[in-house]
């Protein structure tokens, strides 16, 4: 993907990931395999060919488009995509006039990006906002050399910058980026190993380690967790979150994600079918606050519902 890593989306004006107003820079490629995945497009590193079947009038034009002959029509007339021959080189996207197909996935220069940020400088300062590197994964974006400098040049233009992490990176890489983030924003699945590999695909003993170091670094993290209804959002499962901050682990505050199954149709679009056993429960409202109650109970009072 050429000298810098891909990504699937910048995003203005959000209010989600992070303080104020931000802009959110949102990288391709994730080591973990959530089973709650909202942003499927984010796992692999290279382009990907989305396809809105929905949108797809039939007309064929994508068809023509296709030098490597990875689109046709079966014999009913429909429209079919081989995405073994699909580079995902756009082609398509083009020619498409009713917007069935994007590629998700494209580098950019960094000076372009700065230039996106400045633009929205006066809102950032206005509302204590920033950027905020998100993903997939950023810190294991690679090659990190260039995560490292586009957040050292928004630093030195002023501009607040937010790391959302899962914490599965080299540590190596959290030094680097270290002076210039003001924040991260760092998720917890799951506290029990065995409970986190199988719901993720990954052990979270890196992810456990790395925060605690951040932590003793002097770094201002706020934790964030994403509450799965069944999964992680027992009694038991909060309390172990707050045995770890009992432990020593300073954290600002604490943010409760409530599981939403809105990227549920993004599979269909890649091409990839959705496990029906990963219907998960949404928590109730008054599930999440019942919650929020049990981390005040253990004396940690900065406790928001949200992002």
């Amino acid at each position: 993907m050429g000298d810098a890593p891909g990504m699937f989306a910048v995003q203005k004006y959000s209010i989600h990931d992070g303080d104020g107003i931000r802009t959110t820079l949102f990288f391709k490629g994730c080591p973990l395999r959530c089973g709650w995945c909202h942003n499927p497009e984010s796992q692999l590193a290279r382009p990907q060919l989305m396809w809105h079947r929905e949108k797809c009038t039939g007309c064929g034009m994508c068809i023509q488009a296709c030098a490597q002959k990875a689109i046709g029509r079966d014999a009913q007339g429909q429209i079919t995509l081989d995405r073994e021959k699909c580079t995902a080189c756009g082609q398509c996207a083009e020619w498409c006039v009713a917007g069935a197909r994007e590629v998700a996935g494209r580098t950019y220069p960094i000076d372009e990006l700065l230039a996106e940020a400045e633009k929205d400088q006066m809102f950032y300062e206005e509302s204590g906002g920033g950027v905020t590197l998100s993903g997939g994964e950023v810190m294991a974006a690679q090659p990190f050399s260039y995560v490292v400098e586009l957040a050292r040049r928004l630093h030195s233009h002023g501009i607040s910058v937010f790391i959302d992490t899962c914490g599965f990176a080299p540590w190596a890489h959290f030094e680097a980026i270290l002076p210039y983030a003001d924040t991260f924003l760092y998720d917890i699945k799951a506290m029990d190993p065995e409970k986190h590999r199988r719901w993720t695909g990954q052990d979270n003993t890196q992810i456990l380690e790395n925060l605690r170091r951040l932590s003793a670094a002097g770094a201002r993290i706020y934790l964030r967790l994403p509450l799965i209804g069944g999964i992680n959002d027992s009694r038991a499962d909060i309390d172990r979150i707050a045995d770890l901050l009992d432990s020593g682990v300073r954290v600002y505050q604490i943010n409760l994600l409530p599981y939403h199954n809105t990227g549920q149709s993004k599979y269909d679009r890649l091409g990839r079918p959705y496990d029906t056993e990963k219907l998960f429960e949404i928590p109730a409202r008054s599930h999440m606050e019942e919650i929020a109650g049990w981390f005040q109970q253990r004396g940690y009072l900065n406790v928001k519902i949200g992002g």
